[in-house]
C-alpha cells in the first residue's frame, strides 16, 4: 500500500524540514505544496527530501491540499494523509490515522483533539471557539464529529476521488467533511495530540469559515 502525505505549507521555513524528515520515516512519499511562500519554505522542503509544488499566486490552503491529492492520485496512492506545516502535529501518529483503512474499516479517518490525548488547547479556542464551532457543524451540517476543525487526516484513494476540494480557505475543513457524509463514506475519528506553539485563532476566523461556507453554497 503506497501513503502518500500531503503538506500545504505558506512562510513555513522555521518548520518545514523538520516537518518533513519526521514524516518521512511513516509514508512512501512526501508531498509539500508551497502556496507562493514569501520565504525558502520551497527549497528548505525540497532538501528535506519532500517532492515540492509551488503556485504561482497564494490560493489558500484548501487549494493547496487538492493540488497535493491530484498528484498522490495520479502517482496512485493508496492512501492520503493530510498533515500540517507548522510543526503542531506528531508524525508518529501517521500510523494511527491510517490503521482503520489498512484494516478496511474507513474510508477516511479523522484525527481528533478531544478523544482521549492531551493538547495544549488555549482556553479560549478550548471552552469557546470549539463548543459553538461543534454546535454549528451537528445542528447546521448535520456532522457528528467531535473535532469540527483538524487537519490531520487520512483518506483513501476511493474517498479522494469523490472528495474534490473547492474552498480554497479555511472552510474546506467543513467541506471535507461534508462531503464524507454526503458520499456515505465510512469515517472514523482517531485521537491526536497537537502541540501549540502560538495561539493566533480568534473568533472572527470560525465567522469567516461559515461565510465560506455559504458563499460556495456548501450548506444546502
Amino acid at each position: 500500500m503506497k501513503i502518500t502525505c500531503v503538506i500545504p505549507a505558506y512562510n513555513e521555513a522555521k518548520n518545514i524540514s523538520l516537518v518533513v524528515s519526521g514524516v518521512r520515516p511513516f509514508v512512501d512519499e512526501v508531498v509539500v505544496v508551497d502556496d507562493c511562500s514569501r520565504d525558502d519554505t520551497f527549497d528548505l522542503a525540497k532538501q528535506a527530501g519532500a517532492i515540492v509544488f509551488r503556485h504561482p499566486l497564494n490560493r489558500g490552503q484548501g487549494a493547496a491540499l487538492q493540488t497535493g491529492n491530484d498528484y498522490a492520485l495520479e502517482h496512485q496512492a493508496d492512501i492520503i494523509v493530510h498533515f500540517d506545516a507548522d510543526d503542531q502535529f506528531l508524525a508518529s501518529e501517521i500510523k494511527d490515522m491510517v490503521a482503520p483503512i489498512l484494516a478496511g474499516r474507513a474510508d477516511i479517518v479523522f484525527g481528533s483533539r478531544f478523544l482521549g490525548k492531551k493538547s495544549n488547547l488555549p482556553t479560549f479556542k478550548k471552552y469557546l471557539i470549539m463548543p459553538l464551532a461543534r454546535l454549528f457543524t451537528r445542528v447546521i451540517l448535520g456532522i457528528k464529529l467531535s473535532d469540527p476543525q483538524n487537519g490531520f487526516r487520512a483518506l483513501s484513494q476511493a474517498a479522494a476521488r469523490r472528495i474534490r476540494i473547492n474552498n480554497r480557505g479555511m472552510a474546506h475543513n467543513s467541506e471535507i467533511q461534508i462531503k464524507a457524509f454526503q458520499e456515505k463514506l465510512r469515517i472514523a475519528e482517531v485521537p491526536i495530540t497537537v502541540v501549540y506553539h502560538h495561539f493566533g485563532q480568534k473568533l472572527a476566523g470560525g465567522f469567516k469559515v461559515i461565510r465560506d461556507l455559504l458563499i460556495h453554497k456548501i450548506i444546502k
